[in-house]
């Protein structure tokens, strides 16, 4: 595999840059395309690779971090078995900061509640090994690039009869919420589709986008795997013919990984999700099948998930879907900062305020300087 550097070099950048600004002047139009993945949000923004793009050629940040979509309801739900007696609630540190009416997780800790960081579910399941005598939550939150290592660690705890872990799932699928942006996002012209998801999901999935008229291209987070993406979709369109590509073929094979999936599939099944932004998805989460329904964290503790409002002024869930901008929120940079958010896209360090904010100019022009 190439070193990292090869990625970042100069002179492939600024031949990358050249056939970009050809091939959208051969369009003669704007054009714009989503960034699905918030890790690609984050790379765009803090490469700046923006600026190096011709006028009239957009990116739009989308549904693709996993914290960020999550809705209130979820989140005062985890809040909630914080605060359970005997109950240790464990979760990615993404999840500690995203404010709740009660609070935010970080907030229960401080108040008493168990609140404790893992990097991955085999920790948590860890932590149920060395502590018998307490319940263990993790909160499953996560893409399909995550939820496998949520099913072996399931399956591991049953088959060595660990009875005081569960998952508190909050699962979600790309596909069914890029059909949402399909069908009623802005105007698209393609889409930069997740890299480490379609690792797990390969192309298929994918294939009602060209079928929609828009360009499609997995690519990787590196500033020339970015750069070369926009230019494979650029190319499909100046040539008519919209199609899945794969711009990071070093982690993405067409069929994915089947092992993964079969995994999941073995622990999960499809149910509904509501997505911060979008609403109710048919099959866009997952819920434990029936033989697992023990370790449904929701059902062992009878937590049920309370239909909360989005926070007063938060436009998060019109970011998510591509329809407005950081700055077009009246919170961001000013009562809305990384320091003290107001809404999850502020929190995640995938969220596209998050990444706006820190690396991008709407940062600077909110009072504090662009990198």
């Amino acid at each position: 595999m190439p070193a990292a550097e090869s990625f970042r070099d100069p002179e492939l950048a600024r031949a990358l840059v050249g056939r970009i600004r050809a091939l959208a002047g051969r369009l003669g139009r704007p054009t714009a395309f989503m960034e699905v993945c918030g890790t690609h949000t984050v790379a765009i923004a803090r490469s700046g690779l923006e600026g190096l793009l011709p006028e009239g050629l957009r990116l739009v940040s989308g549904p693709g971090c996993p914290v960020c979509v999550t809705p209130q309801g979820e989140i005062e739900r985890a809040v909630a078995a914080a605060a359970l007696p005997g109950v240790a609630l464990v979760t990615f540190g993404d999840m500690l900061r995203v404010p709740a009416r009660g609070g935010s997780l970080e907030t229960a800790r401080s108040a008493g509640g168990d609140v404790r960081m893992a990097y991955s579910p085999r920790e948590a399941l860890e932590m149920a090994r060395a502590e018998p005598g307490r319940q263990f939550i993790f909160v499953g939150v996560g893409f399909e690039t995550t939820i496998p290592a949520f099913a072996a660690t399931v399956l591991e705890a049953r088959g060595s009869g660990v009875g005081n872990f569960s998952v508190l799932p909050g699962f979600r699928l790309v596909p069914p919420a890029l059909a949402a942006v399909l069908a009623s996002g802005p105007a698209l012209d393609g889409f930069i589709l997740p890299g480490h998801v379609s690792a797990i999901l390969g192309t298929e999935p994918y294939e009602v986008i060209p079928a929609s008229g828009r360009a499609a291209v997995v690519a990787g987070f590196e500033p020339l795997d970015l750069l070369l993406g926009v230019e494979m979709l650029l190319a499909q369109l100046a040539e008519g013919r919209p199609r899945v590509e794969i711009a990071y073929r070093r982690a993405v094979r067409p069929e994915g990984n089947p092992q993964a999936r079969r995994l999941t599939e073995l622990v999960f099944e499809p149910a509904d999700a509501v997505w911060r932004g979008i609403g109710t998805l048919p099959a866009s989460g997952l819920a434990f099948r029936s033989e697992f329904r023990d370790f449904d964290a929701a059902a062992r503790f009878g937590l049920p998930t309370p239909e909360v409002p989005e926070p007063d002024g938060c436009r998060c869930g019109e970011v998510l879907t591509g329809h407005v901008t950081p700055r077009d929120c009246p919170l961001f940079g000013n009562v809305c900062t990384p320091e003290d958010p107001v809404g999850p896209c502020m929190v995640s360090s995938e969220g596209c305020c998050a990444a706006r904010y820190r690396y991008g100019p709407e940062g600077a022009s909110a009072g504090r300087s662009g990198r």
